[in-house]
């Protein structure tokens, strides 16, 4: 199960978004180059497939668009750890990890100038910001990201970080339609 460690969360050295050359596919963090999704109450317990949003960086700390003028850079999303990890192939980004550090920093940076909107400008929106100024070359076949577009990729293409991600996703809903099915045949 890969998930943030509490040092990874607590450790003040880990000030985010700094670019990491030398890392190869043997010493990546297992969140490295991610697009990372949690569940946001109580809005997944209605539509399991919307919830909140970050982007990791080469060095796997999470950083997401968490409201008005507040972007997190340092491992903590704003609804706790993600439960879901869509992981990108940077093999075409000419810079490598340190153009897409740079470009968490842009959107990070950018961000925090911005007014959340939960419906228009949104975590959603950070992560595509960022994904765009990278210019990656069409992974899953996307050239231009935007919040729809990276909703149904990860909720399709997105690997679980563990059982309890899939039961913090699905399981209120079950419950929900569950209370639904009985209610209904009474």
């Amino acid at each position: 199960m890969a998930t943030l460690s509490s040092n990874h969360h607590n450790n003040a050295n880990n000030v985010a978004c700094t670019a990491n050359n030398t890392a190869t596919s043997e010493s990546l963090h297992p969140l490295a180059y991610t697009i990372l999704w949690s569940p946001l109450p109580p809005i997944t317990i209605f539509l399991p497939f919307i919830g909140h949003m970050g982007i990791a960086t080469s060095k796997g700390v999470a950083c997401d668009f968490q409201g008005p003028y507040a972007v997190g850079d340092r491992g903590r999303m704003a609804f706790g750890q993600p439960t879901r990890a869509l992981r990108i192939d940077v093999s075409s980004l000419p810079g490598g990890a340190e153009q897409w550090d740079q470009a968490i920093m842009d959107a990070n940076a950018e961000y925090r100038t911005r007014m959340h909107n939960i419906c228009c400008d949104n975590c959603h929106s950070h992560v595509a910001y960022a994904l765009n100024s990278m210019e990656i070359s069409g992974p899953y076949g996307i050239r231009n990201w935007d919040m729809v577009k990276l909703c149904f990729l990860v909720f399709f293409k997105g690997r679980f970080l563990g059982v309890g991600g899939f039961l913090r996703q699905f399981l209120p809903f079950g419950i929900l339609m569950l209370i639904w099915v009985v209610a209904k045949a009474i």
